[in-house]
This record gives C-alpha cells, structure tokens and sequence, in this order.
C-alpha cells in the first residue's frame, strides 16, 4: 500500500450557529478502502509483506455488512493477496448471495468462513486456531484495531487539523479514536461517538493510547446496525443541502449526535469542530436492502 497522492478536503459545514462545524472527507481516499480502514491496513500490510512471505495470506473477522471485511477484500485483490474472512453467524452461509457486502467480498476472491456466534465471541481462541493452521499468514481483529492500525490513523493528522478544538470520530472498535487521541495536539479535545453497546471500549481505548484527552458519547440511537426512520431522514436532508454521502451505521449517527450537541449548545461559543468521514459508504446498499424489505425509506 502507499500513501495516496490527493489531498483530502476539509469541508466546511454552514451552519447558523454560533460554531464552526468541518468535515475531512477520509471517504475519498480510496473508493473501496476508503477512509480509516485504509489507514488501519497501511501498516498492517506493509509491515507484513517486509517479512517476505511465500504465500501472503490475510485473515480477519467481521459481521454481515462489515466495512472492514469489504475493505480487506478489495486490498487483497488489489494486492493480489488471498484473504479469508471469519463471518459472525452460520446461519449467513446460506444466504449470502442475498447480502451486498458478502457479495462484493466473494467477487475480489475472499473466501468466507462462517462460525457461529458462540465461537466468534471466542476470537483469542480462534485466532490461535487460524494462526496454527496458517502459520505465515497476517491475522487482523476485528475493525483493523491494533498498534500498528493507531500509527496508521496518525496519518489522518496534519497541518490542516491542528487548528481545531474538537475532533470527532464514530467509535466501533476503538482504533480511530485512540489514533487521533494519542497523535493530536497537546489543546484538542476528542470525542468518540460510540454506535455499540460496549462497555469494554473505554479501556480498550485507554490500552491504545497514553492520551486521556478523549471523551465517549452514546451515539448508537438504538444499537449497533440499528437504523430508525429520524436516521434515515437526517442522512438524507445531510446530502441534500452539503452534497456529502453519510452511511448509517457509523458516520451518519455520529454526524446526527454532533448537531444535536450543537442545538444543546454543547460546544462552547467560538469551537471549531471537525468531523471525520470515515468512509464505509459500501453499507447503504445492504442498509437499503433491509429498508426496502421493510417498505421504508431508503437512504439517497
């Protein structure tokens, strides 16, 4: 992997408020590894071709409609490296011709694996396992959460983001909040927006990174993968008056907290706060799939 040549826009958000509100489009990046994942694998990767493998192998976890899983794919096709993805949910593997994410997966050669839920909560175990049978292959955890992911989020801090008060990210597994924590200037403030129920991330985080400049927020607006109809109607009125693409699961409920702080007047007068797009956009097909089943609205 390299070091993309584009700069990545900061984007203003107009807002009548007595804040100022950016985005930094990392969905841009790269259109099937986009945003931190891309970051999280930088690393990952190249640390791991250094060591000259005769058979690069990647195996990593994730769910259904997992941006991690979609993005590893692309890379290995890419790259032209095999990779195999541990699938939460047996039931999956009979259906999942019917899933976009698992669909565009198989198309760039992944093989899929798919283990009960029992035995995914079971991940040390299982990664021993794999590691066992594949004893020259790199396995990535879940999300792309590790130290080499955080030197990798580094990346997503530059000159153009040192002059901002508050930096937001949504927070799944961690790895980008304990990034931008641990690498961003000694006077910001960080603000996770968390979209799962976990009670683990606060310490996971603090294993992460020496900082403790970083502040988590409930942001799940009904749990992990959950979308409610407020949802769907802000991420469409977001595109229609900024023209920029949210998803569901990660940066559409955090882009959705951070203007309700704003209308509660969380911000002191005079912030600037900057958001990261973390990519992921891959998930609105399966997030309209499921809508559409449901006859609700779908995501623009």
């Amino acid at each position: 992997m390299k070091i993309p040549e584009i700069h990545i826009p900061i984007v203003e958000i107009p807002i009548k408020r007595n804040v100022k509100l950016f985005i930094k489009r990392e969905d841009l990046i790269h259109p099937e590894i986009s945003g931190n994942k891309y970051w999280k694998l930088f690393f990952n990767i190249n640390n791991y071709l250094k060591s000259r493998p005769e058979k690069p192998l990647i195996i990593t976890f994730g769910g259904a409609y997992s941006n991690h899983i979609s993005a590893v794919s692309a890379l290995g096709k890419l790259s032209d490296i095999q990779t195999l993805g541990i699938i939460r949910g047996e039931e999956l593997e009979k259906k999942w011709s019917e899933n976009a994410t698992l669909v565009f997966a198989k198309n760039n050669g992944m093989n899929l694996k798919f283990v009960t839920r029992e035995e995914y909560r079971h991940k040390e175990k299982l990664t021993q396992f794999l590691q066992q049978e594949f004893p020259d292959s790199l396995i990535i955890p879940e999300g792309g959460t590790n130290e080499n992911a955080i030197q990798g989020i580094k990346m997503m801090l530059n000159n153009d983001t040192k002059d901002f008060d508050y930096l937001c990210s949504a927070v799944g597994t961690g790895g980008t909040v304990a990034g931008i924590s641990e690498f961003c200037e000694e006077n910001q403030k960080v603000i996770g927006f968390k979209v799962v129920d976990d009670n683990s991330l606060l310490n996971r985080i603090s294993e992460l990174t020496s900082k403790r400049n970083f502040h988590l927020t409930d942001a799940a607006f009904g749990g992990y993968g959950k979308i409610n109809d407020v949802n769907v109607r802000f991420i469409n009125d977001f595109k229609a008056k900024y023209n920029i693409p949210l998803e569901p699961i990660y940066t559409g409920k955090m882009m959705q907290k951070v203007f309700e702080m704003i209308d509660e007047n969380y911000f002191p007068e005079g912030s600037k706060i900057l958001c990261f797009h973390t990519g992921g956009l891959q998930g609105i097909n399966g997030a309209n799939i499921l809508l559409d089943k449901q006859k609700r609205q779908l995501i623009i």
